[in-house]
């Protein structure tokens, strides 16, 4: 009979073996990468560059050359009134300079007089010399999206940091679900021994029925909340589901067989000093560098805005020749005999259209100041709150080690008194309820100082 009971041991003991070894190990590393690559929310975050890409796209089209053609030709009772033909390339500059050139073809009876008549070609510049001459509409829009391409992608490390804080808070709290089950699972074992063994003295005279009694709903109330402990990991398993996706955009559940890292559960997390991650915070958050391009932004409006202070002075100078060859024969006489020339002059009597965009344009700036060192001052307190939060509850966890090693102690104590007929169960089943009930304490402890050690990287921006 003994042997039976040994063999019937070790099956149970190489089942139990062989079901560990069929669940998979899901380390936060392979979790946090699976969210880089197919979440949603990561995805949409580097649509976010290519929005700005495009943006940037289509403000350089603003110096794209352009070709065009202005014609026109009239013919009434057999009469040729005239005809104009006059194809143009304009060419835009980056420094506010459009370079024009073109032919003409013009004929007919009743051509105007200012017209040239027979083929003639021009090779000129339009310069603006007050309004537009330092910043203009096309450059501000140029520069601006250039700065919005940098900006989007702070926005992109903004969206992933939270993302990322969400992902491993959702982790750890499966975690620590998986460990509460766990420590249950544990003890369900430990007391199933404990009757099983009272049973045993019970058939022998040694114990009495009622210790067999007590052990048993001792047991009863381990099930109870493993099985409160089972809903919480079940319902842990979902919400870290909300963060598996595959490639073609499907959503996924966590596969049953995939268990958390326990180890790194219980690790402690090592932090720079507080002042430290404050500074980190100032210089490489995405929410604090957001508005620096967003001032960058504002800085090319306001140069905009002033041009609109100034008068508006163009001028047009062209050279002109016959026929096709717009530089054939170039020399001296013929810059002074063939050209064309004029100029363009507007000036507003008040300003007063000016003045306000030009004092608009000063004042989002100065809010945008007031709103950033607002921001500032949020973050940088909040990385002083998280770490302090984190500080307390790495103490605390310090404490109920400490607890956890005399608890354990008094229980092994007492378990040895009651093997020697000094103790009764009562006193055990307390000591080792109480010892369960730290060990729940100290377990959702770890899950909220991991969660406060990932909030004190998140708040300073740093979860990439």
């Amino acid at each position: 009979m003994k042997q039976y009971r040994i063999l019937l041991i070790l099956l149970l003991l190489a089942v139990s073996t062989l079901r560990v070894t069929a669940q998979q190990l899901f380390t936060p590393e392979a979790f946090i990468e699976w969210v880089k690559q197919y979440h949603p929310v990561a995805r949409q975050a580097g649509l976010q560059v290519e929005k700005a890409e495009a943006e940037l796209t289509s403000a350089r089209g603003g110096f794209d050359p352009t070709a065009g053609l202005a014609a026109s030709h009239k013919t009434f009772n057999g009469t040729n009134y005239y005809y104009y033909t006059n194809p143009e390339l304009k060419i835009p500059t980056p420094i506010g300079i459009d370079v024009k050139t073109g032919l003409e073809n013009n004929g007919g009876t009743y051509i105007t007089d200012e017209a040239s008549k027979g083929k003639t070609s021009y090779l000129g510049v339009e310069v603006p010399l007050g309004k537009g001459l330092l910043m203009d509409k096309r450059r501000a829009v140029l520069r601006q999206a250039k700065i919005y391409r940098s900006q989007s992608e702070q926005e992109r490390l903004s969206m992933i940091n939270d993302l990322l804080f969400d992902a491993y808070v959702s982790y750890w709290q499966w975690a620590g679900a998986y460990q509460q089950y766990s420590i249950y699972t544990k003890y369900i074992e430990v007391a199933g021994n404990r009757l099983r063994l009272l049973r045993n003295a019970y058939a022998n005279g040694d114990k009495a029925m009622m210790d067999t009694l007590e052990a048993y709903t001792q047991i009863q109330g381990y099930q109870m909340q493993q099985a409160d402990a089972l809903l919480k990991l079940t319902n842990a398993s979902l919400d870290l589901s909300n963060y598996l996706w595959l490639k073609n955009d499907t959503a996924v559940l966590l596969p049953e067989d995939y268990r958390p890292d326990t180890v790194q559960f219980t690790v402690e997390r090592p932090m720079p000093g507080m002042e430290d991650l404050v500074s980190q915070a100032m210089a490489k958050n995405p929410d604090l560098r957001i508005y620096d391009f967003k001032l960058q932004s504002l800085e090319v409006e306001r140069r905009l805005k002033f041009q609109s202070l100034l008068p508006y002075v163009t001028v047009k100078a062209n050279l002109l020749n016959k026929n096709y060859y717009v530089l054939k024969d170039v020399s001296g006489t013929m810059l002074e005999n063939n050209y064309k020339w004029g100029i363009d002059v507007k000036i507003p009597l008040l300003f007063r259209e000016g003045r306000g965009e030009y004092r608009k344009a000063k004042l989002k700036i100065q809010e945008t100041h007031l709103q950033f060192d607002n921001k500032r001052w949020q973050v940088a307190n909040k990385v002083r709150s998280y770490y302090n939060e984190y500080v307390l509850l790495q103490q605390q966890l310090q404490t109920t080690g400490s607890m956890y090693r005399n608890y354990s102690a008094l229980l092994r104590n007492e378990e040895l008194k009651f093997s020697q007929g000094e103790s009764s169960l009562f006193v055990i089943n307390s000591r080792e309820s109480k010892l369960i009930e730290l060990l729940q304490k100290q377990n959702e402890l770890r899950v909220k100082y991991l969660k406060a050690a990932y909030a004190v990287t998140w708040s300073a921006g740093l979860l990439q």
